[in-house]
């Protein structure tokens, strides 16, 4: 098999500046605290655009674990240490082989991802040891929601003009 180096190169670039980012993007939803304190899934799933053609890719903060899924990438992240758990990296079901053993591109996260996706899925859903209860969670989403209310009124108060200040307007006769 013939190979570019330069374009292999190129590829395997790409393929490292990729996952300084990914970092970069989990670093900043850790940093925003989504959940406080408590440890939290960050659910990366890309998304086409309207036009068909480009992809973005969505970054979700949950307490949640979701449903395993192609083109997605699930991490646990732990508010006040510098620990991120990876729990899959699954490519869309046509790029597979370029993570095989032997290419530029191998990866052993993303080989055992796939693995468990086609042979073992339960095993990626099921919850995790240290995963808050639905009780838990439920007084988290609560709290939240009405935070969001108070903020809300608080604006709204602001954002009224007040009758004291109105101006009224005298015709002359």
């Amino acid at each position: 098999m013939k190979l570019n180096r330069l374009e292999t190169h190129d590829r395997y670039q790409c393929f490292i500046k990729q996952s300084f980012d990914i970092a970069s993007c989990c670093q900043d939803l850790i940093n925003q605290r989504p959940f406080g304190n408590h440890p939290f899934y960050i659910f990366a799933h890309a998304r086409t655009e309207e036009d068909g053609a480009t992809k973005r890719l969505i970054w979700q903060p949950r307490l949640t674990k979701p449903k395993a899924q192609t083109n997605s990438m699930l991490f646990k992240a732990y508010p006040g240490s510098d620990l991120i758990k990876v729990i899959w990296m699954i490519p869309a079901r046509e790029l597979w082989g370029q993570y095989t053993k032997g290419n530029v591109t191998e990866n052993q996260t993303v080989l055992e991802s796939i693995q468990d996706f086609v042979y073992y899925r339960k095993k990626l859903e099921q919850k995790e040891p240290d995963d808050l209860s639905d009780e838990q969670i439920d007084a988290i989403y609560r709290e939240l929601s009405l935070e969001s209310k108070r903020k809300q009124h608080i604006e709204s108060l602001y954002s009224k003009p007040n009758s004291s200040e109105e101006s009224s307007v005298s015709l002359g006769s």
